[in-house]
């Protein structure tokens, strides 16, 4: 395995989905952080089939002009997944792998806890592999930075080694990757995504709760009071607020609304580990969320604020005209 530094232009907190997702779509949509951005949304699912709640962090940006977009791909043995790599690899220049951080050598996680984790492969010469991982966060693994290296087929079969199994709140992050559910290949086989033609967005099943407010509100009414329930979603909060002060990012104004956000996951932390020590601090977490709840009124309300001036300035305008 070869390794040169990766490049990072900027800081945007994505998840390992989202920050490989835009990697992999950046060369043909050189706008992709912004419409990601504009994309960010949460919504809970209080049914979901892998059991508790399901998060969506986001809308479809993988769909390109050609109504084509992303789909999980799967395969038993891996030369028929490399074959497949390879094919999909020539077809469009790269592929998203989904890899194992139990054998992600610069993941943090490494030899330790094995979850999804998806990163950009192309072929590089014959035996070898361009790899690249564009996630970056401190964990509570540890340090995760950037990667991009060249692999060989034996270490790109072990980056890839498929899970087996996963835990439900992993499947459920693995269905609404993309943003919306997606069908998924079995976790005994290597594991993968590949463009294709889009099928039409069906309705969501299930019960979900829309809106930042209302599917805020509702996590913390799930979380705050049950230790168990805040382990359990920590990953999910915590990508919440990763994407959302990803979003902020280039609203004016927006800095105490981002901190707030970037306050709640530590919060969690603190209360995971003060009922693993016995003592579960529940007031720390709905202090944390209630903070981020009010941060967002006061945003929601200053747009809605924002948004409805031009129009009295208008209808003022409009009058004074009828006067004369």
């Amino acid at each position: 395995m070869s390794e040169t530094p990766a490049s990072t232009p900027d800081r945007a907190e994505l998840s390992c989905y989202t920050a490989s997702l835009v990697a992999y779509l950046e060369p043909g949509a050189s706008d992709i952080k912004d419409r990601l951005a504009r994309s960010v949304r949460l919504s809970v699912r209080t049914d979901s089939p892998d059991g508790g709640l399901a998060f969506s962090h986001h809308a479809r940006v993988d769909i390109d002009d050609r109504g084509r977009g992303l789909a999980y791909r799967g395969a038993q043995d891996w030369e028929a997944a490399r074959t497949a790599l390879d094919a999909e690899s020539a077809l469009h220049g790269r592929v998203l792998a989904v890899g194992n951080t139990r054998h992600l050598p610069w993941s943090p996680m490494y030899g330790t806890v094995g979850t999804p984790h998806w990163v950009v492969v192309s072929r590089h010469a014959e035996g070898q592999w361009s790899v690249s991982d564009a996630f970056e966060a401190l964990t509570p693994h540890g340090s995760q930075t950037p990667y991009a290296g060249i692999l060989d087929d034996r270490e790109l079969r072990g980056a890839l080694t498929p899970l087996g199994h996963a835990a439900p709140q992993a499947v459920s992050r693995d269905r609404h990757a993309l943003g919306e559910e997606a069908a998924l290949p079995p976790y005994t086989g290597y594991r993968w995504l590949e463009l294709d033609a889009a099928p039409r967005p069906a309705a969501p099943e299930g019960t979900w709760v829309h809106g930042l407010l209302p599917a805020l509100r509702h996590v913390a009414d799930q979380v705050c009071a049950d230790p168990e329930a805040l382990a359990r979603y920590a990953d999910d909060i915590w990508t919440a607020a990763r994407h959302q002060r990803f979003r902020l990012a280039s609203v004016p104004g927006a800095q105490e609304a981002s901190a707030a956000w970037g306050a709640l996951p530590q919060a969690v932390r603190f209360g995971i580990a003060s009922a693993e020590r016995g003592r579960f601090r529940a007031g720390a977490v709905e202090k944390a969320f209630a903070q981020v709840i009010a941060m967002v009124e006061q945003l929601e309300a200053a747009e809605a604020a924002g948004a409805a001036e031009p129009q009295h300035a208008g209808a003022r305008q409009g009058g004074a005209g009828r006067d004369v």
